[in-house]
């Protein structure tokens, strides 16, 4: 058993010499291995995690995109819903995965009372 594992990790047999020769042979298939993670995982990866905490931080008054192109502005937010409000009479419910990106964010009534108190 630890005969057939020797030969498929190193190409032959224990004690033949080839241990080295089948090390090198494998480092085009790890660089390629790690191409693919630098170039294709790691930003899928991180795209993936920015578009989650941009779901997480979706609140009443952003200005949003669904995936399918409605533009709108969030009403309300429920845990997996969000109610955008497309027009003066029109309000539609969207799952949140459907907000595609956020145009504006809605400002904050404390930013708006710390200005006012500046001037």
């Amino acid at each position: 058993m630890n005969q057939l594992f020797s030969f498929l990790l190193w190409g032959g047999t224990p004690g033949s010499g080839s241990g080295q020769t089948s090390l090198v042979s494998m480092l085009p298939i790890l660089a390629i291995v790690a191409v693919f993670y630098f170039l294709i995982i790691r930003p899928q990866n991180k795209k993936q995690k920015e578009t989650q905490r941009m779901l997480k931080e979706l609140k009443k008054g952003d200005r949003v995109v669904t995936i399918g192109g409605i533009h709108g502005v969030i009403q309300s937010v429920r845990e997996s819903t969000v109610i955008l409000r497309i027009d003066e009479n029109c309000k539609v419910e969207f799952a949140r995965s459907a907000v595609g990106s956020v145009e504006s964010q809605a400002k904050e009534k404390e930013d708006n009372s710390e200005t006012s108190d500046e001037s």
